[in-house]
């Protein structure tokens, strides 16, 4: 009797979660019909999570499947799951149609099994997004490419070694999947690399803390190869960040490698990006003479105070008036608008530290995208998701979609009045051809908007 209550109780309140998410999406479309309602609607995806029913899953699991190629992107540990949704969930889902007449909306995978949206399989057979008992759009999965059907001649597969995401467009390599200042206290609080990296080990996967040069060319031959339609069509070097030494060599020593070695074996190949701290500008001219077209030293909040307390260590380590300095200097290097640094959206938002009210939030970002594009610098933006093993996910819940909905406005609106292009690298941008997926900034750009040379 008492389990039973408590299942009538849960069921009651995922209905009501599901009403108010609704309302709450509905009054923002109305708020903001400059925008595409898809957009919005990605958005709240992204930063609430996406649960599956038991028959959605058997599904899934025959398409491109999630890598969690750097961090976890799930509300939910993967021990705490139920269905194996870790195992079993596709690395993306493409929303069309339905009610809302969607145009094609990508969107990257965020696990949360309670969740007011749920894939479900209807009637027809389909696969449907429903957020409570409604019908959102229709969901469409990404095959398996024939690449990661092969492994590596060691055995190791090329879901771990060179996973491709934006639908295919982008080949993601993180060669190093820790990063130094874990440990110390002054891990990004956002963030869940490290922890990522132990429970995925927990689990089984074939997780390596450093990719050899070697295996990465090794995978990016398989998917050459095996890639005959071009689908691919960039690359992005990343992973943790080293304070002191690897295997050696700096920060800069160690990506490099991976570039040089790239770029000779596939010229022009690939469009090649490179994402690490703010490094010094002879760094810089290195990564540039060995091939890197587009750099991304990621600032992550734009508030002076927020960033001391949620980068403390970036913050230590090189400060953040000198990481500001750094990503402006790089523009003499790569051209203004190949220098594309990521923000971490909603965090300005966090509990203790963060702003009490949306509109301190969206000013002080505001700030931010003026002081950057008004040099010719395009920030991008990740849709914050609290990952439970990250220090400020274990304490809350994402910020609001009012945010959200304001920074897509405010992003697009501070672009459009520097008539800067689209950032290069990421794709078509517009509504029903961006396909880049982890947040809208994309989605939001004019589609006759002119995408940068690289």
């Amino acid at each position: 009797m008492l389990q039973q209550e408590a299942e009538d109780q849960s069921k009651a309140a995922a209905a009501l979660n599901a009403v108010a998410a609704l309302r709450e999406t509905h009054r923002l479309i109305e708020l903001y019909p400059d925008l595409p309602p898809e957009a919005i609607f990605k958005e709240d995806l992204l930063r609430t999570g996406i649960s599956f029913n038991e028959e959605a899953l058997a599904v899934s699991a025959r398409s491109k499947p999630k890598s969690y190629f750097i961090f976890s992107f799930d509300r939910t540990a993967l021990a705490d799951f139920e269905q194996a949704e870790d195992r079993r969930a596709p690395e993306e889902i493409a929303l069309a149609g339905g009610p809302y007449r969607f145009r094609r909306t990508i969107v990257s995978m965020r696990l949360n099994p309670q969740s007011p949206y749920r894939v479900a399989v209807e009637g027809d057979g389909r696969l449907q997004l429903l957020c409570g008992g409604e019908a959102i759009a229709g969901v469409e999965l990404q095959e398996v490419p024939p690449y990661y059907r092969r492994n590596l001649k060691n055995g190791k597969p090329i879901t771990e070694m060179a996973p491709t995401i934006e639908w295919g467009y982008l080949v993601y390599l993180t060669v190093y999947r820790k990063c130094q200042y874990f440990g110390f206290q002054e891990e990004c609080q956002f963030c869940d690399l490290n922890e990522n990296f132990r429970q995925q080990v927990a689990a089984g996967r074939p997780y390596n803390t450093v990719k050899e040069v070697g295996e990465i060319l090794e995978a990016l031959e398989i998917i050459d190869e095996e890639d005959r339609e071009r689908r691919t069509m960039a690359y992005t070097i990343t992973g943790g960040s080293i304070t002191s030494k690897l295997r050696g060599k700096s920060e800069a020593e160690f990506y490099w490698q991976y570039a040089e070695a790239i770029e000779k074996r596939f010229p022009g190949r690939w469009i090649s990006k490179m994402v690490v701290q703010a490094l010094p500008l002879d760094d810089l001219r290195r990564f540039r003479e060995a091939g890197v077209k587009i750099y991304h030293p990621n600032y992550e909040i734009w508030d002076p105070r927020l960033f001391s307390i949620i980068c403390a260590g970036k913050d230590r380590v090189i400060g953040r008036g000198e990481w500001i300095r750094r990503v402006v200097a790089a523009a003499d290097v790569f051209g203004a608008a190949r220098v594309i640094p990521n923000f971490v959206a909603g965090i300005e938002l966090a509990r203790p530290h963060g702003f009490d009210s949306v509109e301190e939030a969206l000013r002080s970002t505001g700030e931010g995208l003026e002081f950057f594009m008004s040099k010719g610098i395009t920030p991008r933006f990740t849709t914050w998701c609290p990952e439970p093993l990250s220090v400020l996910g274990r304490i809350q819940g994402p910020a609001p979609l009012e945010y959200h909905a304001g920074l897509l406005r405010l992003w697009r609106e501070t672009h459009r009045r520097h008539r800067l292009p689209a950032p290069p690298g990421y794709g078509d941008p517009g509504a029903g051809r961006a396909v880049f997926s982890v947040s809208a900034f994309m989605d939001v750009i004019d589609p006759a908007t002119p995408v940068a040379a690289v």
